[in-house]
């Protein structure tokens, strides 16, 4: 009896080429999965055309997964507990979705009595890293292959590939663009995106194509951390995601062009879309400021660091995450109240107001006017007090008793 892998299926190039590359050379037989994280397919296409494209590769089922609002409420969710951004930048997009499609990879294969799983994933990147060790986590028994390392082809002798066995793809040699999509954004890799002196091509802009040069003014609920509403409008955090990548988005706001760490050591230039990602951190971050106590406040700012690295790392189902994710959960209790936005084209946004019943702070502390109810006089004892240490080292052995730094 053949061997049977579930893999890891987006539609694109590199897994629908993996389904029958794997028959031929491996002889095994593929269950592909398909997971809906929120990505948009092509307006010629369904994802019922997905799943037929996997089953002409060869594939002996394609099954198809919605999780779009288990990405949005604990994986998205958790992110922005953090305002989680990847070397104080990337918002995660691709890192958050691949522990989801690897929960449910490890749920079909045990359905499907299979040997191992696989995935398309090239030996450079970062995304071997998260399917790999999310799998080990999850099911240490599973074996995991990986065909595009091992099978030497280039994006070009793929598309050859895909025409020699009759698969139906996107790709083209003349315009090879990867790209990765889920509900948090896009990232956008290849062709003239390799060299970072290079401008991006504006062509696979999709999210943040300017369609409004008005100034759009919103403003975000949050409730326990997570937002809840857009313009005093309740919606399910998928929903409230996907409209807020569409009214951001449309004044330009939301791109990134910079250059990456990856796992694996490499520099890469990396290009994303993700409106509704930066401007609900940026958000919540600022609603932060104004309800976490000051040595939380410092401390959860320390920790989202390590936070984003251990998912960026593949990390997700590991026990540091876990901790830290008790820790960030606990930080929300107060964080509750609006923020409000305002982003004009091309690309702006800034922060105008916030709110909160919650609030630390206090006008008749911070205000210098007749209202204030701060006492001034206590300041003193507290300024000697505090720097008490600091004149003692100074009358001892400071500056006046010390060799000049420079002859």
């Amino acid at each position: 009896m053949a061997k049977r892998v579930v893999l890891a299926y987006s539609g694109g190039l590199d897994t629908s080429v993996a389904v029958r590359w794997m028959i031929e050379e491996w002889g095994v037989e593929v269950v592909c999965v398909l997971v809906n994280v929120g990505q948009d397919v092509d307006s010629s296409e369904s994802f019922e055309d997905i799943r037929n494209r996997a089953l002409v590769a060869g594939a002996i089922d394609c099954v198809l997964v919605d999780a779009r609002d288990e990405m949005a409420e604990e994986f998205c969710g958790r992110a922005i507990f953090a305002n989680a951004r990847y070397e104080g930048k990337y918002p995660l997009v691709s890192a958050l979705s691949r522990p989801v499609i690897v929960r449910h990879l490890v749920d079909q294969a045990r359905k499907f009595n299979a040997q191992a799983v696989a995935h398309g994933c090239t030996g450079k990147g970062n995304d071997q890293v998260r399917f790999e060790v999310g799998t080990h986590a999850l099911a240490p028994d599973l074996e995991v292959l990986a065909p595009a390392r091992n099978w030497g082809m280039t994006r070009a002798d793929s598309v050859d590939y895909a025409e020699k066995w009759h698969i139906p793809i996107g790709a083209t040699k003349e315009k090879i663009y990867s790209i990765d999509e889920n509900l948090w954004g896009r990232a956008i890799e290849c062709g003239a995106m390799e060299d970072p002196w290079a401008a991006p091509p504006e062509e696979p802009y999709t999210l943040t194509r300017v369609t409004n040069k008005e100034p759009v003014e919103l403003t975000i609920s949050f409730a326990g951390g997570l937002p809840t509403a857009l313009d005093g409008e309740a919606m399910s955090l998928a929903d409230l995601i996907k409209a807020l990548n569409a009214r951001a988005g449309g004044t330009g706001f939301g791109r990134l062009d910079m250059v990456e760490n990856r796992r694996v050591g490499i520099k890469s230039r990396e290009v994303y879309e993700c409106p509704a990602a930066l401007a609900i951190i940026a958000a919540h971050a600022d609603l932060e400021d104004l309800t976490l106590e000051r040595d939380v406040h410092h401390e959860k700012a320390r920790l989202e660091t390590r936070w984003a690295e251990l998912v960026y790392d593949g990390m997700w189902f590991s026990p540091l995450k876990e901790a830290l994710d008790a820790f960030m959960a606990d930080t929300q209790r107060h964080v509750t109240g609006d923020v409000r936005l305002r982003f004009e084209a091309p690309g702006l946004m800034r922060i105008v107001g916030r709110r909160s019943p919650k609030a630390l702070y206090d006008y008749g502390l911070a205000t210098y006017d007749a209202a204030d109810t701060f006492r001034h006089a206590d300041s003193e004892g507290y300024v000697k007090i505090y720097g008490l240490g600091v004149k003692t080292w100074a009358a001892r052995q400071g500056a006046k008793n010390s060799k000049p730094l420079v002859p």
